[in-house]
């Protein structure tokens, strides 16, 4: 777990924390909205306060692709930089992590991706020095050893994972949320309750194979009580805030319970893993591009990520229930701090749903473009996800998969 400081301010020990790694020079990577208000300066002036320079690279709003990974990596490299600060929402901090992994080693983006649709190499050794500095409360970014990207060719996202990738230290500052949207609010919010959800509604560790060696043992175990502790505080802390979050950005103590919630979801889940809402949220994401997500800053067209997640969790929680009937209803017993009816078939999916339509987050496919001549390609996109799938409480195949997304239109 990477070193962690929590509340009001945290972001003004970026300067010191990267003095400490023995950052000199440091690649600040930051989305181009956030650039635009000034966002970054407060933590460009610690720097400069300690000696360290920084060397600011923008990406576009919205999804990262293999291009804008590529491009960060040369930049990393070409700027000669030390060390790497990812300041931003998920997008900004995977970026940092490619940025700090090529940066280090080269090579090309797809060397690293997960297979089958990358080389599945693992970093030969450390990367630069990478500090993580989150402006939303979803992603948990700032904790997890995965970065997550758009591949267009083939119309799907997927990951690059591995320990390395987590960064050294996490400085989550709840301030730096207060501007952030309301539309952005919700769906990271709800990208953060999954995390939990799913990490808390996985396979159980001891379902599965121990690994031949330690080397092979996998990024996301299954469900283990360590990650409990993690997740279900995080369910609990988003039943209690993001709806006020949502509703007032202004409200502060909204705030940083959200930021604790993404943390903690992070944190968790990045050892226990995620299963069949994430899954499928990669092809949903990857497979079309048409979409104007209402009161996002800029004019891209996407769906985000925690929304694609969102979109079929009610349909994926159905299924997964009967696997584990006791976790699902704690969970809908957290998120709601009500005792779910005892013989309802889906509570922790309902309370999820009803959360959605309190935030005003779409609740069906076709609310973003699809219909069901794209349940085909959504099924195979996401097959490809097994390193997901395979944290399931119960085996997914195709048909299951479809019929979540029938479900879900």
């Amino acid at each position: 777990m990477p070193g962690l400081v929590f509340g009001p301010g945290a972001c003004r020990e970026a300067g010191w924390r990267a003095a400490a790694l023995e950052i000199t020079r440091a690649l600040l990577v930051t989305d181009a909205f956030l650039a635009e208000h000034g966002v970054h300066e407060p933590v460009a002036a610690v720097c400069a306060e300690v000696g360290v320079e920084v060397v600011v690279h923008l990406i576009p709003v919205g999804e990262p692709t293999e291009s804008t990974l590529a491009r960060a990596g040369t930049v990393a490299r070409e700027a000669g930089v030390d060390g790497v600060i990812g300041l931003g929402g998920g997008s900004a901090l995977d970026t940092a992590k490619v940025a700090a992994l090529l940066g280090a080693h080269g090579g090309d983006v797809r060397d690293y991706v997960n297979a089958p649709l990358g080389g599945a190499l693992a970093p030969p050794g450390p990367l630069l020095p990478l500090l993580g500095v989150p402006t939303t409360a979803g992603t948990g970014s700032e904790v997890t050893a995965v970065a997550v990207l758009d591949l267009p060719q083939e119309k799907v996202k997927t990951g690059i994972a591995h320990p390395l990738l987590r960064p050294l230290a996490a400085l989550c500052d709840p301030d730096l949320t207060a501007g952030v949207p309301a539309a952005v609010t919700a769906a990271t919010g709800i990208d953060a309750l999954l995390h939990a959800a799913e990490a808390f509604t996985a396979i159980p560790h001891t379902s599965r194979a121990a690994p031949a060696t330690p080397a092979e043992r996998p990024n996301y175990q299954g469900s283990h009580p360590l990650a409990d502790v993690w997740v279900s505080h995080a369910i609990e802390l988003v039943g209690r805030f993001l709806e006020r979050a949502v509703t007032d950005g202004s409200d502060r103590e909204a705030r940083a319970g959200m930021m604790l919630a993404a943390t903690a979801a992070g944190i968790g889940f990045g050892n226990a893993g995620v299963h069949v809402p994430h899954a499928c949220s990669y092809p949903i994401a990857g497979l079309k591009h048409g979409w104007k997500p209402p009161g996002y800053p800029g004019d891209g067209r996407f769906v985000p990520h925690g929304i694609a997640c969102a979109l079929t969790a009610p349909a994926a929680f159905r299924l997964t229930h009967a696997a584990l009937p006791e976790r699902h209803r704690e969970a809908a017993r957290l998120l709601t701090g009500r005792e779910p009816d005892a013989d309802d078939p889906n509570p922790l999916g309902e309370a999820v749903r009803r959360l959605m339509e309190r935030i005003g987050v779409p609740a069906r496919l076709e609310e973003v473009g699809y219909g069901a001549d794209d349940v085909p390609e959504l099924v195979a996109g996401a097959e490809k996800q097994q390193r997901l799938l395979a944290c399931a409480p119960l085996p997914i195949d195709g048909s299951l998969l479809e019929r979540v997304f029938r479900d879900s239109l």
